[in-house]
């Protein structure tokens, strides 16, 4: 009797990228991401590097820091940031046009210490009473260029209730991913907002949900290739990778939803 072996359909971009490494020459591909890719790209780097041989020297920050930078003169070989932020570089001539492709979208979520009673944020009205009477709230900076910052400042306008919370608003004092989340985990805070895949790891808080309505915001993230990179290639492969089965799964784990190859 003849034995068949079965390969799920699931596997084989990963078989390939495993061939494709094995075949070329081993890079550094040196990559500039957001810090909300950052447990993503903790999870599936050396999952990448162990399937092609190449590997990643990967440097984490806000979108409009990382913007910042490569428009400053700071080279690369990927870019993983907002879509918005990708497709500037790209009419900047930055990035290579035709390589940028979108890998997740992500939403805002609110936050409470674990154990504390969970406010109502159901409408925007809700939202606003909620915030009115809490002591303290957090959320990113805007002025350091996070996206999820600059959203919420503009939620808060939106609701009209901007002047009064500047003296309830505590920011992190060391910014990057899950900072929220840790300011309202120790106390500092009542409330926070931040987006949900740097919130998900946190120990310490209870997630209420997403921001109500048409107040909430839906970011794609997205990769592209930078121009002048040496390792085209390579840099391809880690497009390629971001875009597999095994890689959506990770995505989705991590609290946010993977884009449909």
């Amino acid at each position: 009797m003849k034995m068949r072996s079965v390969v799920t359909a699931s596997h084989i971009g990963f078989i390939c990228l495993l061939m494709v490494g094995i075949a070329a020459e081993a890079a550094e591909l040196k990559v500039l991401s957001t810090n909300g890719m950052r447990a993503v790209m903790e999870d599936l780097g050396p999952k990448f590097e162990r399937a092609t041989g190449h590997t990643l020297a990967i440097t984490f920050d806000n979108t409009g820091a990382a913007v910042k930078r490569v428009q400053g003169g700071e080279t690369a070989d990927v870019v993983i940031i907002v879509r918005s932020g990708i497709d500037g570089l790209v009419k900047n001539g930055k990035v290579t046009a035709g390589t940028e492709t979108d890998v997740a979208h992500d939403g805002i979520g609110v936050v409470v210490r674990k154990g504390a009673p969970k406010p109502d944020i159901s409408s925007p009205e809700a939202l606003k009473r909620t915030l009115l009477a809490a002591k303290s709230i957090s959320y990113s900076d805007p002025a350091g260029g996070g996206a999820s910052g600059v959203h919420f400042a503009k939620v808060l306008e939106r609701l009209g209730i901007a002047n009064e919370m500047q003296s309830k608003t505590v920011f992190p004092k060391t910014p990057g991913p899950g900072a929220v989340g840790g300011v309202v985990a120790n106390g500092e805070a009542e409330i926070g907002v931040e987006p949900f895949q740097v919130l998900i790891p946190v120990a310490g808080i209870e997630i209420v949900g997403p921001l109500p309505g048409d107040l909430q915001t839906t970011s794609a993230i997205s990769v592209a290739i930078m121009g002048g990179t040496k390792n085209a290639e390579a840099a391809k492969a880690l497009v390629d990778f971001l875009r597999t089965p095994e890689a959506a799964a990770v995505i989705k784990a991590k609290g946010m939803e993977p884009v449909a190859p």
